[in-house]
């Protein structure tokens, strides 16, 4: 875009804002950008060329691509996609209102003592289904233990109710990052809250820090960036003061590690690019005082995770060069489902912004095998297949129509 194109870009911008009845900051905040980074488009001084970031201004405007943009690519045509089941409905409903009232009304009630072995081993296949993207099995084995965890809150011996606290604390985690999975974001704060709540009364302070982690990135995908940059902030706060010793535990490091690398994402979604890259480096020296990739807390951090988060923080910033370059180097197989899913997803988000169709293609398609509901409901790549879309227009490979119509992108 030449500079007066970008200047006429800008002027377009503040036009549809003062129509709309907005300022600069009531847009950033609604976009989830900052108030200078609007500023620097309205002025011409900032380019926005993407196209995920042109339809996220389009959308903050309430107006469509073409009229923020008439030179953007025009939409494919496409039958309207019937509404998609989500695996956590039933989860969803389990979080709702009191989780045991009626221990509530009747205490001394004779209930049935659950076994800690039991309620261990469905903690642990719950994580192991949220790493693999099992997320309708996630559900269903949820939806019974937690109620369990529940009452045996209220009614186990209380040399024994740390622990199940403590079991409850996981279980709510394991809900929270599903949730956050598919965009649920309101649900993953809910189920957040009371992983924080049933750590402390665990008396398992580090679990509190867990869930801390949980709730930062259930801020970050309600936008709330605000929230989720001065959560992280504080956890990270008290416990870089924790750790600031030799002898600091895994655990510890691995929760430090990984609240740097939410701030890297605050910081990056928020186009805040020194910061970003700032956090992404605290994070590679924890990982190098670490040593190894761990999956302490469910948190799977370690110098694999770490560049696996640079891969993400760099295509949010539009560094999609940089992206390729770290990420196609990596090796991920030591990781879950999950994790090696993400990647090839980012990957398809970088070969996207450089336009690249059938790189793109077959990296979602990837990540699709590995864990087709996080492709299906993650915004960023139904945004990115979308683009795809766009760009390709009529000539679009049969592939990616397909890929396009199981995640709903076609228009």
């Amino acid at each position: 875009m030449t500079p007066e194109g970008r200047r006429a870009f800008g002027a377009r911008v503040a036009e549809l804002r003062n129509r709309c009845g907005l300022t600069q900051r009531d847009l950033a905040a609604e976009i989830g950008r900052t108030t200078s980074w609007l500023s620097q488009v309205e002025r011409g001084v900032q380019p926005v060329n993407r196209l995920d970031v042109l339809r996220l201004l389009a959308d903050g405007l309430g107006v469509s691509l073409q009229e923020l943009r008439p030179d953007a690519p025009q939409p494919v045509e496409a039958e309207e996609p019937a509404p998609r089941p989500n695996d956590l409905d039933q989860a969803r409903l389990l979080i709702s209102g009191h989780p045991s009232l009626d221990v509530l009304l009747s205490p001394d009630s004779p209930c049935e003592e659950q076994p800690l072995a039991v309620l261990r081993s469905e903690a642990d296949e719950a994580w192991s289904l949220a790493h693999g993207d099992q997320l309708s099995e996630l559900s269903a084995s949820l939806g019974s233990l937690i109620p369990r965890l529940e009452r045996a809150t209220r009614t186990a011996d209380r040399r024994k109710r740390s622990e199940v606290y403590a079991l409850q604390a996981r279980a709510y985690q394991a809900l929270s990052a599903a949730f956050v999975q598919q965009n649920e974001a309101d649900a993953a704060w809910v189920a957040a809250d009371r992983s924080i709540a049933a750590a402390e009364r665990s008396g398992r302070v580090l679990d509190v820090f867990a869930g801390t982690f949980r709730l930062a990135h259930a801020f970050v995908r309600l936008k709330r960036y605000d929230q989720a940059d001065y959560v992280a902030q504080s956890a990270v706060a008290a416990l870089g003061r924790h750790t600031d010793h030799a002898e600091a535990s895994s655990e510890a490091l691995s929760l430090l590690g990984s609240l740097h690398l939410v701030l890297a994402l605050v910081h990056a979604r928020s186009g805040n690019r020194a910061d970003a890259r700032r956090e992404t480096d605290h994070a590679r020296r924890v990982a190098v005082r670490l040593g190894e990739d761990r999956n302490d807390f469910n948190l799977e951090f370690g110098p694999t995770n770490v560049e696996i988060q640079a891969v993400s923080v760099a295509v949010d910033l539009g560094d999609a060069g940089e992206a390729l370059e770290i990420g196609e180097r990596l090796d991920a197989s030591g990781l879950s489902i999950e994790r090696q899913a993400r990647l090839d997803l980012d990957l398809g988000r970088a070969n996207a912004q450089l336009r690249r169709v059938d790189d793109a293609l077959e990296c979602f398609t990837k990540a699709e095998r590995l864990a087709p509901e996080m492709v299906h409901s993650h915004v960023a790549a139904r945004s990115a297949i979308r683009d795809l879309m766009l760009v390709a227009g009529r000539t679009a490979p049969p592939e990616l129509r397909a890929l396009a119509q199981r995640a709903d992108a076609m228009s």
